[in-house]
């Protein structure tokens, strides 16, 4: 699904013009970015848990020539299903 097919959705189930969902849809995002990028979880009940997770410095391999290659430290966005979009999946 496509971020224009859940605007599409969202405006329908709502009765709202698809730009006033798109904007909504915008705000949403833009704020779990934000929190991230502050560092905190952004929990949703029944859905899941975005939040960060560090990944150390490693070695890699340049699969073409074989060479090592030094992979930095960096922040990943990681998201954690929560039991009910689990119990929805499985149902």
């Amino acid at each position: 699904m496509t971020k224009a097919e859940i605007v599409t959705k969202v405006a329908r189930e709502i009765n709202l013009t698809k730009g006033v969902a798109a904007k909504a849809f915008a705000a949403v995002i833009a704020a779990v970015e934000d929190a991230l990028r502050k560092g905190e979880k952004v929990s949703i009940a029944g859905f899941g848990t975005f939040s960060i997770t560090e990944r150390k410095a490693r070695v890699g391999r340049n699969p073409r020539t074989g060479k090592d290659i030094k992979i930095a430290a960096r922040k990943a966005p990681r998201f954690t299903a929560g039991k009910g979009l689990k119990e929805a999946i499985n149902s």
